[in-house]
């Protein structure tokens, strides 16, 4: 009987095994869609805004406002993440994306469409790299955290300090560090989102895959402007 008892178990555990793996799949398939919906209400919402000039002096003219209202949602969204409805949740990314889209329709007037169209392509190649890197590797990715964690304080110190004191020096170490920091975020986010598939701890399991793919939006979003900042090609 020890035996059926240990073929039982070995099945039982192989079962299991099938449904974590279908669990983690579904998830982070939720995941992704949620982020390509927001890049796309970015993407279009910028280039309605930038082919109307009235349009973009009203958003430079309060770009500020729209600055700090992003860093607010971002900030409520991740705050209440694990209280709110899908529907709220959802309602508060796209409305984020938004925001996004007001400010990056600026972008159209600083560099070109090559340069733009350009970026963002090997924005996604990467993004995608990292993201297979953090799927099929075996290796822990969490002793990063700390190296990716400095990095962010010091991109957005250091972007701070460029909106003030105009340098192409600093412009070119900020790209470069942006690069290596969105990079690695990419790739230990996806690994992170992968393990708490599960969604415990969330009202919602959709309120749980929008985090996540809110989280893997401003990965993508910044290894984006990055790249920008060391190709983009400025109009005259």
């Amino acid at each position: 009987m020890a035996w059926e008892t240990q073929g039982w178990q070995t099945a039982r555990s192989g079962v299991d095994d099938v449904l974590v793996q279908e669990s983690r799949r579904a998830f982070m398939s939720r995941v992704y869609s949620w982020m390509f919906a927001g890049l796309m209400v970015t993407g279009l919402v910028a280039m309605f805004i930038a082919a109307t000039p009235e349009l973009v002096a009203q958003v430079a003219r309060f770009r500020w406002l729209l600055f700090f209202g992003q860093l607010g949602l971002v900030v409520a969204i991740s705050a209440a993440a694990t209280r709110l409805s899908g529907a709220v949740a959802g309602a508060l990314f796209l409305g984020y994306s938004v925001l996004t889209g007001l400010t990056f329709s600026l972008l159209f007037y600083v560099y070109t469409q090559a340069s733009i169209a350009n970026a963002f392509l090997m924005a996604g190649a990467t993004f995608g790299a990292m993201s297979l890197y953090a799927t099929v590797t075996k290796r822990d990715l969490s002793p990063m955290r700390t190296f990716l964690f400095m990095g962010l304080i010091g991109v957005f110190v250091a972007s701070i300090v460029q909106i003030f004191v105009q340098s192409s020096a600093l412009n070119f170490v900020l790209g470069c560090a942006g690069v290596v920091v969105f990079a690695g975020l990419t790739a230990y986010d996806t690994q992170k989102l992968r393990e708490m598939h599960a969604a415990g701890g969330y009202r919602s399991a959709a309120a749980a895959s929008i985090n996540g793919a809110l989280c893997l939006y401003l990965d993508f979003i910044n290894l984006f402007i990055s790249l920008l900042r060391l190709s983009g090609q400025r109009r005259d």
